[in-house]
């Protein structure tokens, strides 16, 4: 069975002096982002490239089923966001936002390219992954190797849910040790069940990637704890001030966009969904009964959904 390669890309900001298990310690004024890339096409240098990025606690390994499926036609790159995964932490808290993301993913695509030419660029962005989506295909002015043709957006647009910020407050950054993977496992399904069904089977291996050692034996989350310093931040007031601007972003993205939305999800509004399908791109939505807050693509027909969109003819994915 195909699996992916690690890499690094060197980003603009410091990095922290404690980085994640299995990477070197941040120097001077930039800071390294890991990221996997999957590629089962034959040629190595396929200009065809899917940038797949992950919800705000979770790291690259989420989208490990869907890339074996797209791999077979295109270079598949999962990055671990800052503070994520492999990548390294960021020594000031408060760059953990969208902006230093998106700077982050523009570094990336610089070096893909200057690996091997992009000649068609796709972008799946889950929860945060779709706000770093929005802000890179959503101005026009960005320096991209290729402007991004299709863009799929996984239970997230430009008016999230302040309840659902919230749900997500009471857990993010709390200091944790399990005893062993499955302990850890267990605790993240019991605030995960939105997620939708899954088999013991598949929900270990999404879990697995979410821990790190620790020098005792046990393990804690991957993620830096101070990833949600910045979203503890966030007020009320400024979440909503700050929807009028992921909106002129959502407005301006030329890509073909694909919503997916889970029918239960507490963090995308159906009528947030169908603004979405009649502005800007004018998405084209697909619910996912029995799933909330957020679709882990996973499920065969949800992989189903995003590579027929992503693989499709030019000018068939509108039908």
């Amino acid at each position: 069975m195909i699996e992916p390669t690690l890499n690094y890309v060197p980003c603009p900001g410091p990095g922290g002096p404690a980085a994640s298990a299995g990477a070197a310690p941040a120097t001077g004024a930039t800071h390294r982002m890991a990221y996997w890339e999957w590629n089962a096409t034959g040629n190595p240098r396929h200009p065809h490239v899917v940038v797949c990025v992950h919800g705000l606690s979770r790291q690259g390994r989420d989208f490990d089923t869907l890339a074996r499926t797209l791999s077979a036609h295109a270079r598949v790159v999962c990055p671990d966001v800052v503070g994520r995964g492999q990548s390294d932490w960021l020594a000031d808290p408060m760059g953990y936002q969208i902006p230093q993301y998106a700077a982050d993913m523009l570094a990336l695509l610089a070096q893909l390219h200057q690996q091997a030419p992009i000649g068609t660029l796709d972008w799946v962005g889950t929860s945060m992954g779709g706000l770093i989506g929005m802000g890179i295909a959503g101005q026009p002015g960005l320096p991209l190797p290729a402007p991004v043709r299709r863009m799929v957006l996984n239970d997230v647009g430009p008016a999230i849910e302040w309840q659902a910020l919230q749900r997500i407050g009471l857990y993010l950054g709390q200091p944790v040790r399990f005893a062993t993977l499955q302990e850890a496992a267990d605790a993240m399904w019991a605030i995960s069940t939105s997620f939708g069904p899954h088999t013991p089977e598949q929900w270990l291996a999404l879990s697995r990637p979410m821990v790190r050692p620790l020098p005792d034996g046990g393990v804690t989350l991957h993620y830096d704890p101070a990833i949600a310093v910045p979203f503890r931040a966030l007020t009320q007031e400024a979440a909503t001030a700050g929807e009028a601007a992921l909106w002129q972003l959502y407005d301006h993205i030329a890509a073909q966009t694909l919503l997916l939305r889970g029918a239960q999800s507490d963090l995308l509004s159906r009528p947030t969904a169908q603004s979405m399908a009649q502005r800007g791109p004018r998405a084209r939505v697909v619910e996912f009964e029995g799933v909330g807050h957020a679709p882990t693509l996973v499920a065969a027909d949800q992989v189903a959904v995003v590579a027929d969109f992503l693989l499709a003819a030019e000018g068939a994915v509108r039908a």
